[in-house]
């Protein structure tokens, strides 16, 4: 006999931890499959950049990260390429980064599941997916430490990579480009490397003066220094990670099958920097032939994609994007199971994060162009740098890598969809700061924020009006009166999604205050009523 689940997540990795953790807190109780024993220890992701950093916060994870990190918040510049963003000069920075280790940021999100009541079964692979054509629940094949067993899910998510599985046995096409350049990356100590006061740049005997992290152009290719104690507080002094890319073209192309070596990543930073750099001590060492793909579909019937699986850049960005994925599927899978979910919601996770997911493969695309050779390449970087100096041009650059410049489509009804419909909901502070947006937001239901008494001459009528439209979803959307600490707050009232998008909203002018508001709430929280 089969085990049964309502949803299986195929990777405990980032994107299946925050899957899991939005399921459960709608209710679901999914199983976790990772064939790892234990989280991995070798280094992968260096960080978060973008939306989710300020996510995080709305849904209570914010100090739990903060706690593992080295740094985190708005930064006043970001590379972008080999060109240097610099956002000092616009007062406040469009974009959040989170200087934290890959493993640490897994075992933030464990505990945080476990929190929750739910776990992970380690050491359990998935050998084979089956989907019936005639509509039957999905069928697991996996193997786990006490011997093989089946599983059969209404609902499977593949969570689990580049080369996932789940993708290759639902059918679902993974098109894209591969690169003709090799990366090799190594954690490594540099004995004779001297990092100057301020941490922005570095002495490197037989080269010079040198800006860390920020990728540097040469002849032969690409290289970048990180002093490691930026990402991990537990580093060693002395420990960077060293990254070289170059074209295969221009040395004998290595052997995909070979483990990378030390002498390897030395002969790479010779060829690139014109100079030997003395390194010791490898941490890890690594070798990546640069993917930029994304999957043509995140849904097939019961099967859906998310983090890695579903897309890959090339240029940084996952981590973001597939954190993203999952509080975006949580809260609607979960609607799934429980059984209130309005038709077409569940498809709403693909035409939303296949947009996003085609914004990063824009702007990680541009950068490869950008970190390209030659004279075209040169006057390009020459161009987009004097456009970088627009304040509005980095404004808007520095928001398509923050992932904030989405815009995800919403019903308009009878009337025009007032601007921050489909936004990620502002995060005002409420009667005198004692409340906040990202408060409010935390458990993951939805949020009617009714901020009409500090905006209409009518507040009462108007707090009347939308507590009677909304009356019949309080069991999935919470009401809540507040006045905002600024005189002219964005909107008189939000009714905001779980994942923190403004599903509707309403100016302090409006006629009726309410109008839309019911289409709304059947468009993203179904029928009225208690579900059965």
């Amino acid at each position: 006999m089969a085990q049964t689940a309502d949803a299986v997540i195929v990777g405990g990795g980032p994107a299946g931890l925050m899957l899991a953790a939005e399921l459960r807190l709608g209710g679901a109780d999914p199983v976790v499959l990772e064939r790892l024993p234990e989280i991995s220890e070798i280094p992968k992701g260096n960080g978060l950049v973008g939306q989710i950093v300020p996510t995080l916060d709305y849904r209570g994870l914010a100090d739990r990260f903060r706690a593992e990190a080295t740094a985190t918040g708005p930064v006043p510049r970001f590379p972008f390429g080999p060109v240097q963003l610099d956002f000092s000069p616009l007062g406040t920075s469009p974009l959040h980064i989170m200087a934290i280790p890959q493993r640490r940021l897994e075992h933030v999100l464990e505990q945080w599941l476990r929190d929750l009541g739910g776990s992970v079964r380690r050491g359990h692979e998935v050998q084979a997916l089956a989907v019936a054509a005639d509509g039957s629940p999905p069928v697991l094949d996996v193997r786990g430490p006490a011997g093989d067993y089946r599983l059969r899910a209404r609902y499977v998510v593949g969570c689990d990579g580049a080369h996932s599985l789940v993708r290759r046995q639902a059918g679902i096409g993974f098109p894209g480009v591969t690169s003709a350049e090799t990366s090799r990356i190594g954690r490594v100590f540099l004995p004779t490397v001297e990092i100057r006061p301020g941490g922005e740049t570095a002495e490197v005997p037989g080269v010079g003066r040198v800006r860390l992290i920020m990728t540097t152009l040469t002849p032969h290719g690409a290289y970048s220094l990180a002093p490691l104690t930026a990402l991990d507080k537990t580093a060693r002094p002395g420990m960077f990670i060293v990254f070289t890319r170059e074209d295969d073209s221009s040395s004998a192309p290595p052997d995909p099958t070979a483990p990378m070596t030390l002498d390897e990543l030395r002969e790479s930073v010779r060829r690139v920097l014109g100079a030997d750099l003395p390194m010791s001590d490898p941490q890890w060492l690594t070798r990546i032939v640069g993917n930029s793909r994304q999957a043509e579909r995140y849904r097939a019937g019961p099967v859906l994609l998310a983090g890695d699986a579903a897309h890959i850049f090339g240029a940084g960005g996952s981590l973001n994007a597939g954190l993203l994925d999952a509080i975006n599927l949580g809260w609607k899978l979960a609607a799934q199971i429980a059984g209130w979910a309005p038709d077409g919601l569940l498809d709403s996770y693909h035409t939303e994060r296949y947009l996003a997911g085609r914004r990063t493969l824009l702007q990680t695309r541009a950068q490869r162009a950008l970190s390209a050779g030659g004279e075209y390449a040169e006057a390009l970087r020459d161009l987009f740098g004097e456009l970088m100096q627009q304040p509005d041009a980095v404004r808007h650059v520095g928001s398509i890598i923050e992932g904030s410049d989405i815009r995800y489509e919403m019903p308009a009804g009878r009337t025009r969809p007032h601007p921050l419909a489909g936004r990620f909901a502002p995060d005002l502070r409420l009667d005198g700061g004692a409340t906040r947006v990202a408060e409010l937001v935390r458990p993951a239901r939805g949020v009617l924020l009714d901020l009409s008494g500090s905006s209409s001459g009518s507040g009462q009528k108007a707090d009347v009006a939308l507590a009677g439209a909304a009356a019949p979803w309080t069991d999935r959307v919470s009401v809540v009166t507040g006045r905002p600490m600024t005189e002219r707050p964005p909107a008189a009232a939000m009714l905001i999604r779980p994942d923190g998008y403004v599903a509707w909203a309403a100016g302090p002018d409006a006629a009726d205050l309410a109008a839309g508001l019911p289409e709304a709430l059947r468009t993203w929280f179904g029928a009225p009523g208690t579900p059965g």
